[in-house]
């Protein structure tokens, strides 16, 4: 833990990051209004999606985050749901031009798309937020390039079909 006289760095300051930002989404249900709000207020361009993109990039190059590899992608849970991320889990991967595993989202499913190289999308949509409601299912797909994703989870619920 840091204190006030020392910043933050690495895994710890990623979790603060990420605690301030649920903390805004905490209790909205996940839907189109959410993700309008979250690409209007956090969306590509905004200093807050810079501030995520460059502390994902940096997790990667330090070894916490995608720390593992499957089928092409890497990947890894960096922190389970807990209160002090309002009951969201946090995972990341890192993804070029492949579909990984078919899921559902039985609490619904936020994701932020930061494209690495070329024009990559996440499930057709480029650089910023994509809100998956509950019930949902998709084969996640990074296409045009190479991509890192975001993914909050309610309560860290995800069932893989395949």
């Amino acid at each position: 833990m840091s204190d006030s006289s020392t910043p933050a760095t690495g895994k710890e300051a990623f979790h603060q990051l990420i605690a301030g930002l649920t903390a805004q989404i905490a209790g909205k249900p996940l839907d189109g209004e959410l993700d309008r709000w979250l690409n209007t207020h956090h969306g590509a361009g905004s200093a807050s999606f810079e501030q995520l993109r460059q502390a994902c990039i940096g997790g990667v190059a330090e070894g916490w985050l995608c720390e593992r590899e499957g089928g092409g992608i890497r990947y890894g849970r960096v922190f389970k749901a807990e209160d002090a991320l309002h009951r969201f889990s946090v995972d990341v991967v890192d993804m070029q031009d492949i579909a990984g595993p078919h899921h559902t989202h039985p609490n619904g499913e936020i994701d932020l798309i930061m494209p690495l190289d070329g024009a990559a999308t996440f499930d057709g949509r480029p650089a910023g937020w994509c809100v998956y409601g509950p019930g949902t299912a998709h084969r996640p797909t990074v296409a045009s390039g190479r991509a890192l994703v975001l993914y909050l989870l309610p309560e860290g619920q995800i069932r893989f079909t395949q």
